[in-house]
């Protein structure tokens, strides 16, 4: 593989996160890519029911310490291929978590045969079982924009020498206050 052109799983994996941006769920934001053939055929995120109010308008909806407003990424995926007639019958289901047990039984009733995920999240051991017996390969994937963008990776070490000349030519306390805001908003992490 060229170390140019991004890989197929990472190319779908960083769309299934992207997708997830447009998720009105406060408590976690999931995205979701069905491929067949290394083609798109639907994507989703956790939100309202069309129609309904969204959490990030009015709050969660929770009953027994579930939202039960959202409909969940893998859901809303798999829906949109029922509604316009496309089959999921062999198809990959990317996805930014582990999906939950009831998301887990929609996939193989869906009839699809490779799971990819980011994200373990509440993975439940009988969801697991099923994917096994179901013979649904399960696969995690670690990709992030920063890995295709060296632009980005230029500016991150650029922020990180500034630090380092803070750390050695300012008080601990200052260098401490900009480190921890460095971390926070560009994921780099300094030795405080």
């Amino acid at each position: 593989m060229s170390q140019n052109r991004i890989s197929w799983h990472d190319y779908f994996m960083l769309q299934a996160k992207t997708i997830a941006l447009r998720s009105t769920c406060t408590r976690l934001m999931v995205g979701c890519l069905i491929t067949r053939d290394n083609r798109v055929i639907a994507a989703g995120y956790n939100g309202s029911v069309s129609g309904d109010v969204h959490c990030i308008d009015v709050g969660c909806k929770l009953e027994n310490g579930h939202c039960v407003r959202t409909i969940h990424a893998e859901a809303n995926a798999i829906l949109q291929c029922a509604k316009f007639g496309i089959s999921t019958n062999g198809a990959d289901i990317y996805v930014t978590h582990f999906p939950c047990l009831n998301c887990t039984k929609m996939i193989i009733q869906a009839g699809i045969k490779n799971l990819y995920y980011e994200t373990d999240y509440r993975v439940d051991s009988y969801a697991l079982e099923l994917l096994k017996n179901s013979k649904v390969s399960i696969y995690q994937i670690k990709t992030s924009f920063e890995d295709y963008f060296p632009l980005s990776v230029e500016k991150k070490e650029f922020l990180k020498n500034i630090l380092n000349e803070l750390k050695t030519n300012s008080n601990p306390q200052t260098f401490r206050k900009f480190a921890r805001k460095a971390s926070r908003l560009f994921n780099i992490n300094m030795e405080l």
